[in-house]
């Protein structure tokens, strides 16, 4: 019983990962740009972001999220952070860097991926929607315990980290293969990628703001 939750947790955490959004974009760009274990440290970042959402959602928090202007204030920061961490990638091309340095894993030479990944998983809407308002509502409908709950969810989180590994893993093998020049343009691609995901969602939500006016 406790394998079957594990295996329906996964399956169902994998739904997150196959719409490819902003936080996918940002670990394969990790993947291309750094080794494989500091971009490993990404994904980790990744899992903690969805744990804390889980385990709001498991506290019963959906309910204080799902008002409107909650919703609005996160999807306005979402937005931001998104399109400033694809400027970042897009301006590393040209040697410039806007986000200051985070050292937690003793390079000093560059940010942390751990903390940029959970920061940008953190504040993106989809991560917020998903966790705090699909999974809620998915457990709810099974009627779990608290035991099947935690189960569940660790096979979400299970889907997360082997997925974005997945990611990881084909962005070194692309960085095996191209020239550093051709890596620098594939980068700076995935910080364009980001800033069109911000400007999209945010214009999203001021349009939402205004047909509810």
């Amino acid at each position: 019983r406790e394998v079957i939750l594990i295996l329906e947790g996964f399956k169902f955490g994998m739904l997150l990962q196959i719409a490819i959004g902003p936080v996918c974009m940002y670990i394969f760009s990790l993947g291309i740009g750094q080794s494989f274990w500091r971009a490993e440290s990404g994904v980790l970042g990744v899992v903690l972001a969805d744990a804390l959402y889980i385990a709001l959602a498991i506290l019963g928090i959906s309910s204080f999220v799902k008002k409107e202007k909650i919703q609005y204030g996160f999807n306005i920061l979402g937005t931001l952070i998104i399109i400033l961490f694809g400027m970042e990638l897009f301006l590393g091309y040209f040697g410039i860097s806007i986000l200051p340095k985070m050292n937690i894993f003793g390079d000093s030479s560059s940010s942390s991926p751990f903390i940029k990944a959970f920061l940008l998983t953190g504040a993106n809407p989809m991560t917020i929607l998903f966790w705090i308002g699909v999974f809620t509502t998915r457990t709810n409908d099974e009627n779990f315990t608290k035991k099947s709950t935690l189960l569940f969810a660790f096979g979400a989180l299970l889907a997360t980290l082997f997925f974005l590994t997945l990611i990881v893993f084909l962005g070194s093998i692309t960085n095996n293969f191209l020239s550093q020049r051709i890596l620098s343009l594939l980068n700076s691609g995935v910080g364009l990628v980001l800033i069109y995901f911000g400007v999209k969602k945010g214009l999203a939500s001021i349009k939402l703001k205004k047909m509810i006016k």
